[in-house]
């Protein structure tokens, strides 16, 4: 009779223990799984280890070592790989390439995401006749800023920057990340799968076949060369290497390492990297999605998007059909959220020429939100607008030349016959950055007024360097609640205008400070051509 009441409460000790053995163990960010001889030539074979047997809690030092990193699930918090290939079929190839590849995930899940079928999978969908250039763009415009927001803070501290040789190995397919890894994060070596091309007619394509190192397809007659490529010689050894699961302890590199440590899964979900610890400022990207593309995510966008269309439409045509005053209350009605502030009503007195209004520039729609707030129309320049932008705009709309002469003359004569709206980036900046500032519209007004625009969207950018600009103010208003916001900050003191003594890129940087501090953005003297450049390899005119 003492047994059945002895049995539970020796059940519950044992219960209790392992509670608090678990609690320890989820504050540790590595367990050390495997140890090999410093002075072995010839590498064990590959056998998986489980991260929770014979495991002992240490934290890897990597000062001054050779350290082969997994890039999923180590390097990066997530282990997933389904969101970056769906941003590279929606922003290298299309809208149905990327709606085909989300019908596909269910196979891809029943193969498994990290599995070598699964990637296949994942890579022919996505790359089956996509140009090199396209995956190039999306490689360097469009992928860095989802990879460093998923960067691994601990790994990355402990571990990455005290690395003497950094050397990344992925399932993915190495062109997805090696643009990413070198430029931002300086890594020597990057190790994954490779894509077949074909050349058709003067055109080279991607046929979608993987090959090369990965998981169970590389070849064990590649081991010797591949251990040559990330290591340097044939018979070198890594010092530490650092794996986000056990099942990744299959590739041909990690054999070679003396001391393997797979990441702990708890410890990675509050280790996101702040901004202001990246590798590099990320100032500009491209591409339209503004949310990382997981399974369940990608699924709500595409049965909002075609209600996101009609609300396009339904938007965009009470900012052109109806009055100021009534335009605001439907506007919101119908999802759009604008605040606006500092605005002065006009003072009394002598008729002057027109104020220029300096504003930020977020979104092609920044001079119309503008007029909204100041129930009046106001005409605005611009370097590059679509014809369909200029057509379906309520305000007028003057593109300049590039001509400061002829560029002077246009703006003073519009102050002449009014007010006016100028954006002196000359483009948009996604990220809390601001542009250097064209000194042109300080040398040509004293009564300035600077305006501080803001837009926040959930899901689409209203911006592109690389894409469709025509499409622009109907993806920004494609949004569930595109946001506004635009605050008045005064007219610009007499002492910081021209009238003033004070040089035109004096006052330009003067009222670069004044909107960034309104903002909480910093000033750069980076450029819309390094802007162009960097993002789309041309420098940003849009032909008539």
């Amino acid at each position: 009779m003492v047994l059945p009441t002895i049995l539970p409460k020796i059940a519950a000790h044992w219960l209790f223990t392992f509670y608090r053995a678990a609690r320890k163990l989820r504050g540790h960010a590595f367990q050390y799984c495997r140890s090999s001889s410093a002075t072995t030539t010839k590498p064990p074979p590959p056998s998986p280890v489980s991260p929770a047997a014979k495991c002992t809690v240490v934290f890897p030092d990597a000062a001054d070592k050779a350290v082969v990193f997994g890039f999923d699930g180590a390097l990066m918090r997530s282990a997933a790989l389904f969101p970056y290939f769906m941003l590279v079929a929606c922003e290298g190839g299309s809208l149905l390439r990327a709606l085909l590849l989300l019908c596909a995930f269910p196979l891809v899940w029943a193969l498994g995401e990290r599995s070598d079928a699964g990637v296949r999978v994942m890579a022919f969908v996505t790359f089956f006749g996509l140009r090199p250039r396209d995956m190039d763009l999306v490689a360097r415009a469009v992928l860095p800023k989802f990879y460093m927001e998923g960067l691994n803070a601990q790994v990355y501290s402990r571990l990455w920057l005290p690395a003497r040789r950094k050397v990344v190995v992925t399932g993915a397919p190495r062109v997805m990340v090696e643009w990413f890894l070198k430029e931002y994060m300086a890594a020597d070596v990057v190790v994954g799968g490779e894509l077949h091309v074909v050349r058709v007619g003067r055109g080279r394509y991607f046929t979608g076949m993987l090959c090369g190192p990965g998981g169970s397809a590389a070849p064990a007659l590649k081991h010797k060369a591949l251990q040559a490529e990330a290591l340097g010689t044939d018979n070198a050894m890594a010092d530490v290497a650092v794996v986000g699961n056990a099942s990744q302890l299959d590739h041909p590199c990690f054999p070679y390492c003396k001391e393997v440590y797979v990441v702990n899964r708890e410890s990675t979900k509050t280790a996101r990297l702040p901004r202001d610890r990246y590798p590099k400022p990320l100032i500009f990207h491209d591409g339209r999605l503004a949310f990382l593309p997981t399974p369940s995510a990608a699924l709500a966008f595409f049965l909002f998007l075609p209600l996101g269309v009609i609300l396009s439409v339904i938007r965009i045509s009470i900012g052109i059909l109806l009055p100021y005053k009534i335009s605001f209350g439907a506007g919101a009605l119908f999802g759009v959220r604008y605040r606006t502030s500092g605005l002065r009503a006009p003072e009394p007195g002598v008729k002057r020429r027109g104020v220029l209004y300096v504003c930020t520039h977020r979104t092609l729609v920044d001079p119309i939100m503008l007029t909204a707030a100041l129930q009046k129309p106001v005409p605005a320049v611009t370097y590059s607008l679509s014809r369909l932008s200029e057509v379906i705009a309520p305000i007028k709309t003057v593109r300049l030349t590039r001509d400061r002469e002829r560029d002077a003359e246009t703006m003073s004569r519009l102050l002449e016959h009014g007010d006016l709206a100028v954006c002196p980036e000359g483009t948009t900046c996604r990220e809390p950055y601001l542009l250097r500032f064209s000194p042109l519209f300080a040398e040509l007004a004293d009564d300035m007024e600077p305006v501080a625009l803001d837009a926040q969207v959930t899901t689409l950018y209203g911006t592109t360097a690389s894409g469709h600009k025509w499409l622009d103010p109907v993806v920004f208003f494609a949004n569930p609640q595109p946001a506004y916001r635009v605050d008045f900050l005064g007219a610009v003191p007499r002492e910081w205008t021209r009238a003033g003594g004070r040089a035109g890129a004096e006052v330009a940087n003067w009222v670069q400070r004044r909107l960034g501090e309104a903002l909480g953005y910093e000033c750069t003297g980076l450029t819309r051509r390094d802007k162009y450049m960097m993002l789309a390899g041309n420098d940003g005119v849009v032909a008539k």
